[in-house]
């Protein structure tokens, strides 16, 4: 059958598993599930009460909720009648959210928690069009005159009366229709618009197609962690999955990921560098907290891992491997929830110390790359040939060359059909069918993709050398005091570092100690690196960079340029000058 929309596959996927689970959240410590039928009369309620409140094809609404079954009814709800869903973030603030749904132009909102409505109340006031606040959860929050403020229920409710129009404008959606408009989280500045269509998103299910054929597409349990408001999440995390036929299982948080893994045993779920950074360090604490023995059995175990990643490892050694080394893999699985057959990471660049220590542990990480502009997968490794230290060959579908500077460029279905509202940045954006991801990027011979950092973020130092701080930054990181940290040097003879060291190793410590220890850190994260890249100098600061102080993004990348406004002075007292 040949593709129309993303809303038929999921009816597809209806007519084949109606019975089944397929939404779980945890409420009063019990998992609940909606079956797939359920789900389907939901979409179809909520989708006539929104018509009958005025949405009408290509209005956009905006989803504003943590992840759980409300989001995806609503998202399915809104594309069922030509409307266009604008994922936001939860962490966004009054401003953000006013942005976003003024430049928009939305013309309603859809909310969860008392808190995040009332905080999305306030921004409408500031706003035009958008006259519909519809929440998930109570509210008994700010209500001015001209929004009307309506339960999720009661739209439902509504929407029981005229339920057999909610799906009549499913045969008329096209490909080529936008299904969502995702906006930036914008690191550099204001964020952009990016209009996915279903076809745009279609390919990257397609894309996908391979991957999944090794890990295998039956009796799949997904557990969402990544906001859906992401691109990532809200390809990989509802519509893949909806095209597998899985059970989605809401993560209660990221606190709280560890110990879902171990409730749910999932098959497959997504996370971010940072959560693969968190459960390391949790094992190599359990491990430093164990014997003598125990430890140097762990230690051996990782390094013939390691060792078998890149080299034959001799007859005896391979005794080990499959003897107390494989009871220790085993171990480490079961508290991962036993049935996990891939990591899939996304959203920013995972250390490859890290990428390799749960590899030499047989976990596999299958370490991608995407945009939003992408849909947003363009490569990743595949389950029986990974190179942790690239981000894989192009999926299906997927065309990449570099530009005469290095830059990555991207052609394929999967490319956005524009910024919304913005043709001057499109066209620079895209040009003659390619995308312009403003990476720069080493393509082996193989196909496989090294991505060596933002253009816009390459450091040329005093010497024209041009540096990738994600390198530096990652070693910095890896170090065990370590929690955060950002380089600079631009135009400058040498990198410095800000640092933020984990707070409970260094509660107890003065000023002077803390800079001992950072010190010696230092030393040992520039034994893995270059001359140019080694850091010479460094500040301490004690509070991390996080989205309440805007220092970083929903998906935690580091704004760069909020960082330096803040602590650019004490930057450059490093330097003893101040940059021109």
């Amino acid at each position: 059958m040949e593709f129309q929309s993303l809303n038929q596959i999921f009816y597809d996927r209806v007519k084949e598993s109606k019975d089944k689970p397929f939404l779980w959240s945890k409420k009063n410590e019990i998992w609940n599930s909606v079956t797939w039928g359920e789900a389907a009369l939901k979409v179809k309620e909520l989708a006539s009460g929104l018509k009958s409140h005025g949405i009408k094809p290509g209005d956009r609404v905006v989803i504003v909720s943590e992840n759980r079954p409300e989001w995806i009814i609503a998202d399915l709800a809104i594309t069922l009648i030509g409307g266009i869903t604008v994922p936001a973030y939860t962490t966004n603030t009054e401003d953000d959210h006013q942005y976003i749904i003024k430049h928009s132009e939305a013309k309603a909102v859809i909310a969860s928690s008392n808190i995040l409505a009332n905080r999305l109340a306030l921004a409408i006031t500031r706003t035009k069009i958008c006259k519909l606040l519809i929440t998930i959860d109570d509210y008994n929050g700010f209500e001015p005159e001209d929004l009307k403020i309506i339960s999720f229920d009661e739209v439902v409710s509504f929407g029981r009366n005229t339920i057999e129009s909610s799906s009549e404008h499913l045969d008329r959606i096209q490909p080529d229709d936008v299904s969502c408009i995702i906006y930036t989280s914008g690191t550099g500045g204001r964020p952009k618009g990016v209009m996915l269509t279903h076809k745009n998103i279609y390919s990257n299910l397609l894309g996908a197609a391979d991957l999944l054929e090794i890990i295998g597409k039956k009796n799949n349990k997904y557990l969402s962690l990544v906001p859906l408001s992401h691109s990532y999440e809200h390809t990989a995390g509802l519509y893949l999955q909806v095209n597998l036929g899985s059970e989605i299982y809401f993560c209660e948080g990221p606190e709280k990921f560890s110990s879902n893994l171990l409730e749910i045993s999932p098959t497959l779920t997504t996370a971010v560098p940072r959560i693969f950074e968190v459960i390391h360090d949790r094992i190599k604490i359990q491990i430093k907290n164990k014997g003598f023995l125990i430890r140097s059995m762990f230690n051996r175990s990782i390094k013939l891992g390691k060792k078998k990643l890149t080299t034959k490892i001799n007859v005896f050694e391979l005794m080990e491997y499959y003897s107390y080394a494989y009871l220790v893999r085993k171990k480490i699985n079961r508290q991962l929830g036993g049935k996990l057959r891939a990591f899939v990471s996304g959203g920013a660049a995972l250390n490859p110390d890290i990428g390799n220590f749960f590899l030499a542990l047989n976990i596999k990480i299958l370490q991608g790359y995407g945009q939003t502009e992408a849909s947003p997968l363009i490569s990743a490794n595949r389950p029986e040939n990974i190179k942790i230290e690239t981000v894989g060959p192009p999926v299906r579908g997927v065309e990449v060359r570099l530009g005469d500077d290095g830059e990555l460029l991207v052609r394929g279905d999967c490319v956005m059909k524009g910024y919304w509202r913005d043709e001057k940045t499109t066209t620079e954006t895209i040009i003659d069918g390619w995308l312009y991801t403003g990476d720069i990027a080493s393509i082996a011979d193989d196909g496989f993709i090294t991505i060596i950092g933002r253009k816009k973020e390459l450091i040329v130092n005093s010497g024209g050398d041009n540096i990738a701080p994600t390198r530096p930054e990652g070693s910095l990181i890896f170090q065990d005091t370590i929690f955060q940290a950002m380089v600079e040097g631009d135009r400058r003879p040498y990198l410095v570092a800000i640092i933020v060291p984990e707070k409970e190793k260094v509660s107890n410590l003065t000023d002077q100690e803390i800079n001992t220890l950072i010190s010696e850190e230092v030393k040992k994260a520039n034994e893995s690196l270059s001359s140019i890249e080694k850091i010479r100098k460094f500040i301490v600061i004690l509070e991390p960079f996080s989205t309440d102080n805007g220092l970083l993004t929903p998906t935690m990348k580091v704004r760069r340029h909020k960082v330096k406004e803040i602590y650019g002075e004490a930057l450059n007292d490093l330097y003893g000058s101040k940059i021109k």
